[in-house]
């Protein structure tokens, strides 16, 4: 027997969590939080615990280390899984990290039990290299190895390629995880496997596609010209890892360009101030200039000429929370034209609240949008109801939006719905089953159209199990 079962990203697109047994044991691919509406549909803020059994469970599979993959593996480790966390090279690198501000925010503050935790999450990680495979269990009737490949989504993302056997059944079962769009700066564009019996395919933007690079650049290029020219703050809710790089990569490369011609009046681009208010995405930036060997060849040229596009002169860091607080108030008393991208990227806690709080009344400032927002966060409610003149709660307060709102969606880390298509196309022979997760209804529902007007058969949009 081998059998899929999913625990989440099926309502939504957060909470990914997904399990594939062979025989009698299986292993689970993510171990999500959930976010937004879907938080309380599996898992919410007062109950995080694992609600689906996992003695057969021998091994955790990471695609990647966003929160929406990884924020339960805590509850994971404390419902009793003992199991191996296997995940790319980077990622191993990036997971501890993340989870220990996933920890300080919304599980503990005793210095202490984190590390601890944290202690325990790095005895288990086996970092695999890309296009390796690796067996996780051979029981002799049953046996499943995985194989990591690039996903281009954030630095080091990867889909999934599983061998399973289960009583003479051998079937080849892959889990995207998150894609990236092919033309995303710095990482590699996702290759098609090379053979799939089964696929489980996220559907993000399973309903758009997204303008290209060349477009979303000079959008980017007007926009910031436009907000800046009355001396406001545009302030751009940030993705700690994957987003905030790839709009550094572009800023830089904007400035390079058009360095002596205005942004704002008597303001060159050259002397424009990239402020990064988010110590989490500041540690990943880091990491991300340390990781320049999994960076594309385009991004590694750059440097090879003396480029710096994660660590340019314009660029401010902003660590202690005292100079956060003192940014807040001196962006929002003075007329200094800035790019401020603050954490976190949905607008549901950290520091882009205090600038939001601040900064929404008054119509100089703008707010940028790059990513996706989930149902039911402060993000997609600014995004919904910022161009109509409406409020939006923050703190349990409501706060008018005066402030203009922006939104370049082709600065997702996703794949838009065309590459999803390819992605699955491009896989000889076609799966005999396709599995829609990750996605709203509405994007999973016209990517399964989008899947059958191209002569694809077995779509499946599952539930959980």
């Amino acid at each position: 027997m081998i059998n899929i079962k999913h625990h989440g990203a099926v309502s939504g697109v957060t909470g990914s969590c997904h399990e594939l047994v062979a025989g009698d044991a299986g292993i689970l691919i993510d171990c999500g939080l959930f976010q937004g509406e879907e938080a309380g549909q599996g898992a919410s803020a007062s109950d995080l615990s694992i609600d689906f059994p996992i003695g057969h469970i021998e091994a955790l599979v990471v695609t990647h280390v966003h929160i929406d993959h990884v924020g339960r593996i805590p509850y994971l480790l404390a419902a009793g899984f003992e199991g191996p966390i296997i995940c790319s090279e980077p990622s191993a690198i990036m997971l501890p990290e993340i989870l220990e501000d996933a920890l300080k925010i919304g599980f503990t503050r005793d210095r202490e039990l984190i590390e601890r935790v944290l202690g325990l999450i790095r005895s288990r990680l086996v970092p695999i290299p890309y296009g390796q495979w690796h067996r996780v269990f051979d029981h002799g009737d049953a046996s499943l190895s995985v194989r990591l490949q690039r996903a281009g989504h954030i630095l080091g993302s990867a889909y999934v390629e599983c061998e399973a056997e289960s009583t003479g059944e051998f079937e080849r079962v892959v889990f995207s995880g998150d894609l990236g769009a092919p033309h995303s700066p710095l990482l590699p564009a996702p290759v098609s496997p090379e053979r799939a019996d089964r696929v489980v395919i996220e559907s993000t933007y399973g309903d758009k596609d997204h303008e290209s690079r060349e477009d979303r650049r000079y959008r980017l290029k007007a926009i910031l010209e436009n907000a800046l020219a009355d001396g406001g703050t545009v302030l751009i809710p940030a993705f700690s890892i994957g987003r905030t790089q790839e709009l550094l990569y572009e800023i830089e490369s904007l400035i390079h360009e058009f360095g002596s011609e205005d942004v704002a009046p008597d303001l060159p681009w050259q002397d424009l101030e990239i402020v990064v208010d988010s110590p989490l995405a500041a540690t990943f930036t880091r990491i991300y200039r340390d990781l320049k060997p999994f960076w594309d060849a385009e991004a590694t040229e750059l440097v090879k000429r003396g480029r710096h596009p994660l660590s340019f002169e314009q660029l401010t860091v902003i660590n202690s929370h005292e100079d956060h607080l003192n940014a807040v108030d001196y962006l929002t008393r003075s007329h200094r034209p800035c790019v401020v991208l603050a954490g976190s990227g949905m607008c549901a806690g950290g520091r882009v609240v205090n600038y939001l709080k601040a900064m929404l009344g008054d119509k100089r400032n703008d707010v940028l949008f790059v990513g996706y927002q989930a149902k039911g966060t402060p993000g997609r409610d600014i995004l919904n109801y910022g161009p109509r003149g409406g409020w939006v709660e923050l703190g349990g307060e409501r706060y008018d939006i005066r402030a203009r709102v922006h939104k370049v969606g082709g600065y997702s880390a996703h794949a838009g719905q065309s590459d999803l298509i390819r992605f699955v196309t491009g896989i000889k022979p076609t799966p005999s089953e396709i599995r829609i997760v990750h996605g709203d209804s509405d994007a999973k529902e016209s990517l399964k159209s989008q899947f059958h007007s191209v002569g694809l058969t077995g779509i499946m949009i599952p539930g959980i199990a």
